[in-house]
């Protein structure tokens, strides 16, 4: 394992500690709401300290950007973007759906990722060239080939809801020609859990760079394929994402694009 990746999985223990550890005071938590639907907690503030406490110690010239501080550090060809608590909301209600979220990019190109579930004690690694992992175990993308048969991933509008009617109507379309859809409400596991094979594709709108840069890399490397909703590679920019298996992904993008706002940024 790349001693980087050994870093990464490092930081995300020391905030699943934090995390455990306040899991089992929810009613004492103080909850802040950054915006409508979004939230953050004093766990949130503790976990990405954690975190950037191990980063700066190993790394001290690397730049961050983290979900709850902005972006700190030096600029750097080497950063690190990081969610510390990816699903807040189902956290601070005990709902057992939440995730460390981890990357590593060198000049702008992904290179090691870590998505660790605190809960089920789910490790997802990746580094670049390297394959993916969960606990040590090589993951590959789903080998479904039929979309009819295809279980797909995705996050409802939360914080804007300018494009909501288009989103409802990809749903629609979506639900009808798969065999399901989850909205589990931490994208970087369910962009892991397409790694794994457990979800067949997944899309979202109006996501931040934290929530998907571990989890694209992890798809990247199972085998899948990750784009914008234009089939580009512009995602971390524009918000916007589609992933899955190949064959999957080939068949949920021609839904999605026919649905796609005139004004909506791929």
């Amino acid at each position: 394992m790349h001693p980087t990746l050994n870093i990464a999985i490092k930081a995300a223990r020391r905030a699943a500690t934090v995390i455990n550890r306040a899991s089992t005071q929810l009613d004492l938590l103080s909850v802040q709401s950054k915006s409508p639907n979004d939230f953050v907690t004093e766990v949130d503030h503790a976990a990405e300290k954690a975190i950037i406490d191990v980063l700066r110690e190993a790394f001290p010239g690397h730049g961050i950007l983290a979900e709850e501080s902005g972006e700190s550090g030096p600029d750097s060809e080497f950063n690190w973007i990081i969610d510390p608590l990816d699903g807040t909301t189902n956290f601070i209600h005990g709902f057992p759906q939440y995730a460390i979220s981890i990357a590593q990019t060198k000049n702008g190109v992904l290179e090691h990722a870590v998505v660790y579930d605190p809960i089920a004690n789910e490790l997802f690694t990746a580094s670049r060239g390297s394959g993916a992992f969960l606990n040590d175990r090589r993951i590959r993308v789903s080998r479904r080939t039929r979309l009819n048969e295809a279980l797909l991933g995705t996050g409802f509008p939360f914080r804007q809801f300018d494009h909501v009617d288009a989103y409802l109507a990809m749903f629609r379309e979506l639900t009808q020609k798969t065999a399901g859809i989850r909205r589990p409400g931490a994208a970087s596991l369910d962009l892991a859990y397409v790694a794994a094979g457990r979800l067949d594709g997944f899309w979202e709108m109006g996501l931040s760079p934290w929530d998907m840069a571990a989890g694209v890399l992890l798809i990247q490397e199972a085998g899948g394929l990750v784009s914008d909703l234009s089939g580009e590679g512009n995602f971390m920019t524009t918000g916007n994402v589609v992933a899955g298996s190949p064959k999957i992904f080939g068949q949920i993008l021609p839904v999605i694009q026919s649905y796609r706002p005139a004004n909506l940024q791929a």
